[in-house]
């Protein structure tokens, strides 16, 4: 089965219909969880995470899985290419906002099971340090319309979510570059509003706000904006493109994500200097305010 042959199989995530279907084949097969994991090498508790969607187990772990409840080499085909396409999903917006009238609860649910949450942002506010009008301003501007009612329901939606910026125990990290500090999606005093809020935000002790200027040496580039989420299972990147949500899982992958985190932080400010920049920039929009 081809890789688009699996993605057009509905709205159902890639990664849980993985899990399910080996859940039906160690069913079928009549093996326990426990049996299971003995064969395979691994822990019970790991099955569980697997079936649940938790985890997203490797090809050789998959082939394993397969050949220890009895399944036919047929099946491996399938198993396969959900296995390829699970690593890298693509959900693409017009189908995740075709029955949801917006996406912020399912994000929220993926923070919730994160104890670390890393955000790279070149172009824009990231959504959990942003104002409530300049969220409106950003899902106005989103390429698939929403509707009033919803546009508004998403504005509360993000808001919800930055309440767990104030939970002690859980650690959010932030770089952004000077480009979306000053990107300016309305008036000047609209975005003087989002620079104050950065800079409060900034003064809780479990969050962390590098700000990388323009004139910094660069050593990588700013491509784009990526989210890795942390937990006890790995850690998985979140993407956003023009058309979709990209979901990384593939360790070699997350990899690459950790890498040029690592260097974009060494290009950043943060503490005091941070501090001080962020008040230039802010002086700079005051004077264009006034101007």
């Amino acid at each position: 089965m081809k890789r688009a042959e699996v993605e057009r199989t509905g709205a159902i995530p890639i990664g849980l219909q993985l899990a399910a279907e080996l859940r039906q084949l160690r069913e079928l097969a009549g093996v326990s969880g426990r049996d299971l994991a003995q064969r395979i090498g691994v822990s019970q508790s790991t099955v569980s995470r697997i079936e649940s969607g938790r985890v997203l187990p490797s090809l050789p772990l998959v082939t394993a899985w397969r050949k220890k409840v009895g399944a036919s080499a047929e099946t491996q085909d399938r198993l396969a290419s959900l296995t390829e396409a699970a690593h890298t999903e693509a959900n693409p917006w017009r189908v995740a906002l075709r029955e949801r009238g917006h996406l912020q609860d399912d994000v929220q649910e993926q923070e919730t099971l994160a104890r670390t949450v890393r955000v790279f942002q070149p172009s824009v506010v990231p959504g959990l340090l942003q104002t409530a009008e300049y969220a409106r301003r950003v899902f106005s501007l989103f390429q698939v319309p929403y509707a009033d009612a919803d546009l508004a329901a998403a504005v509360a939606g993000r808001l919800r979510r930055q309440l767990a910026l104030y939970e002690s125990d859980r650690q959010f990290d932030f770089l952004i570059t000077e480009a979306a500090l000053r990107w300016r999606p309305g008036q000047p005093r609209l975005l003087l509003a989002q620079l104050n809020q950065i800079a409060s935000i900034g003064t809780l002790e479990n969050v962390s706000i590098g700000l990388i200027p323009q004139d910094v040496e660069a050593l990588t580039c700013t491509s784009h904006g990526f989210v890795i989420y942390d937990d006890d299972d790995g850690a998985i990147v979140s993407v956003d493109t023009i058309h979709a949500n990209l979901a990384v899982r593939a360790p070699e992958d997350v990899d690459l994500y950790l890498e040029r985190w690592s260097l974009l932080r060494r290009m950043a400010v943060f503490d005091d200097e941070a501090n001080r920049f962020l008040a230039r920039v802010a002086s700079d929009v005051r004077a264009m305010a006034d101007g």
